[in-house]
């Protein structure tokens, strides 16, 4: 029977080997992390590799992507689908082995990492999911959500600054089963990290409110168990467990070196590291006393079964209480969802109110949050400003023993003050959206979408339904200037692949919005909304406002019996400017078609001939937004009436007037567009 030095030198072989035969990829951390997998994977980590999306499984994040091996290796190790053919194809195209761990793609891998400090803050995500889960749905003698989110990570996961924004997080949310492992070798690409990573771990960790174990020595099985152990003891704080290790455990040449960390150790020095370890096994071998010490498919079909056997009381004591969990944790829409949607539009409509769409974006969701249980709201320190708070949606309040709060009623809060940590509160609301149970969505400023960018990318990358309330999406914003106001912005969001963008006219329009949103479970979406008063805009027709983009009004509309000279397409805003330059070239005999465009993404996706039903060919198009020119040509724009500078300080009147948004200007565009054609 295999011992544990052995069953930590199959993974130091596996990614050695799968490295090697990739000629590219990240040897070192697997082999220096190969211990505490031991120790976490085979004595603690509570899965099923049969069932990879069991619902009260624990969660394991590698925070550190680059050592997707450890994960490949693991995964393949224990049972789960991941034949050794996969590994043999590290890094193919097509293969299940991506060069850093992809949800979806690999079974057991529960998020996308590689980008450091994501995948940290993605756990935070998580074990919130399963505290507020507990919280809402357990019962006395009855607990159904009860179970651990664990990561590893890296020196160059707690350099990135992401990382203070999640630490600080856990510890004021009181995640008492956040686990985290520290592969602490002090060694990153450039080399030894001493001279530009001088921060004392432990005390920042625990100035946030954690518990911080160690140094131990990570590359000693029976110590991480040990430590595991301890940590997993109810206490009410996140853990964290300092793990010394030397990167390329193993290698005699290699070990503790930078060039372990991001190259093949080359054919010799494998050879080398094979007999240093008393590994005599050819490539991609492992014996079958160390397979059947990893396989854990038995061990893991018994916990599923011992869960299941509490859900079934569970069911025949609370039956609602059981289906409402099933149907959330599979992400579905409740049966009144859609026609919710159709009368919250409607309501919208038949009001016809004059608000600022982030006035409207609330007024939407009271109607959809006192109907989705599921929806958990937030803002970086915006709530007045981005109006993501409704009645139904108390703030999360959690008391000095990090027990939630729940309302006189038994409800718990969902509403997340995040601070101001935009870039934490994205990533965040991805292990929240990955966890399942909720729908996350959060607020801050458009401008302020650069710093949680990279976060918002990843989650279109895995394609999770996450929804960004940006707020203040234009010079409109007024005094504030141009650090404030947005202007390649709403462009730059919609060149991410899979990101549904809208930036919505009135308030149907923004009802819409979130209908669509929320119906989107396999895309993320940014709402770009106003901080000004827009009236509302009559329409001709409802249906076709969920395509992207729809025809808000024609010539005939204004008094002209004629066919449209031309089409001005606009987006939010603007589209007032755009109605009130059709009537004025109406009174020339100029007749225009004016398009509402509120999703250049979803509008992108309809089929040529309802394109062409909207956009008519052989008639000038003439595109205004208060934003970058550049997006609109592919629409074979004869003019866009834009901005390609940055803002200015003033009142949004004076603004609207000095960079040409004015009804006057937009006319002027089109009679000069007529001319040239």
């Amino acid at each position: 029977m295999a011992n544990s030095e052995q069953m930590a030198n199959a993974i130091r072989a596996l990614a050695m080997d799968a490295v090697q035969q990739a000629n590219s990829g990240h040897p070192g951390a697997p082999m220096g992390m190969a211990d505490m997998a031991v120790a976490l994977w085979g004595r603690h980590l509570r899965h099923n590799p049969l069932d990879p999306h069991w619902a009260d499984r624990d969660r394991f994040v590698l925070s550190n992507g680059h050592a997707s091996m450890l994960l490949y290796a693991v995964l393949h190790l224990t049972g789960y689908e991941l034949p050794i053919q996969e590994l043999k194809n590290f890094r193919q195209l097509h293969s299940k082995t991506a060069g850093h761990p992809e949800v979806d793609v690999t079974p057991g891998v529960e998020t996308t990492t590689g980008p450091l400090g994501q995948g940290l803050t993605n756990a935070v995500g998580m074990a919130l999911a399963e505290k507020l889960l507990a919280a809402e749905f357990n019962r006395a003698g009855h607990t159904v959500v009860d179970h651990h989110t664990y990561v590893m990570l890296g020196d160059g996961c707690l350099m990135e600054g992401i990382s203070h924004e999640a630490v600080a997080l856990a510890g004021a949310w009181k995640l008492g089963k956040l686990i985290a492992l520290y592969d602490d070798n002090g060694i990153s690409i450039d080399g030894q990290v001493a001279p530009w990573f001088i921060d004392n771990t432990p005390k920042r960790f625990e100035a946030c409110g954690w518990n911080v174990m160690g140094p131990i020595d990570g590359n000693n099985a029976d110590a991480v168990d040990k430590a595991i152990a301890k940590a997993r003891a109810p206490n009410g704080k996140p853990t964290l467990i300092v793990c010394k290790t030397r990167i390329g455990q193993g290698s005699p040449n290699r070990a503790n070196t930078a060039k372990a960390h991001g190259e093949p150790l080359g054919a010799e020095e494998i050879a080398l590291t094979r007999a240093a370890i008393g590994w005599p096994y050819a490539p991609f071998e492992v014996p079958a006393e160390v397979y059947a010490d990893w396989n854990a498919k038995e061990a893991g079909a018994q916990a599923q079964a011992e869960w299941n056997q509490r859900f079934a009381a569970y069911r025949a004591a609370f039956p609602e209480l059981a289906a409402e969990f099933e149907r959330r944790m599979a992400g579905d829409l409740p049966k009144h969802f859609a026609q919710t949607a159709v009368d919250a539009v409607v309501d919208a409509h038949t009001k016809g109110e004059t608000v600022a769409s982030r006035k409207a974006s609330q007024l939407a969701l009271e109607a959809f949050t006192a109907k989705l249980p599921e929806m958990l709201g937030g803002s970086a320190d915006l709530t007045g400003s981005n109006l993501t708070n409704t009645q139904s949606t108390a703030p999360l309040r959690m008391d000095a023993k990090g027990a939630v709060v729940k309302s006189e009623d038994g409800h718990i809060g969902r509403h997340i003050n995040y601070g101001v940590r935009e870039f934490g509160m994205a990533a965040v609301m991805n292990g929240i959206a990955l966890h399942g149970g909720f729908i996350p969505y959060g607020g801050t400023f458009l401008t302020f979408s650069d710093y949680s960018r990279n976060a918002i990318r990843m989650a279109a990358l895995m394609k999770r339904r996450v929804i960004h309330v940006f707020t203040h999406d234009s010079i409109g914003l007024g005094e504030d200037g141009p650090t404030h106001q947005s202007i390649e912005h709403a462009a730059s969001l919609r060149l991410i692949p899979n990101l549904d963008v809208w930036r919505p006219a009135d308030t149907a329009e923004t009802t819409v919005a979130w209908g669509v949103a929320l119906s989107n479970r396999n895309k993320p979406t940014a709402l770009l909304l106003s901080r000004q008063n827009l009236p509302y805009a009559p329409k001709r027709d409802l249906g076709n406002i969920s395509r992207g983009a729809y025809v808000l009004s024609e010539p005939a509309d204004v008094g002209l019996k004629k066919k449209a000279q031309a089409v001005i397409i606009a987006t939010g805003s603007e589209v007032q400017l755009a109605l009130k330059a059709q009537r004025l070239l109406a009174a020339k005999k100029i007749a225009v078609r004016v398009v509402s465009m509120p999703s250049t993404t979803t509008f992108d996706s309809e089929d040529v001939k309802y394109k062409k039903a909207v956009l008519p060919t052989g008639v000038p198009r003439i595109a205004v937004e208060m934003g970058v020119t550049s997006g609109w040509w592919k629409y074979g724009c004869a003019a866009v009436v834009g901005i390609d500078t940055f803002g200015e300080s003033a009142p949004a009147p004076v603004l609207f007037k000095h960079f040409g948004f004015t009804e006057e200007n937009v006319a002027a565009t089109v009679l000069a567009a007529l001319k040239r054609k």
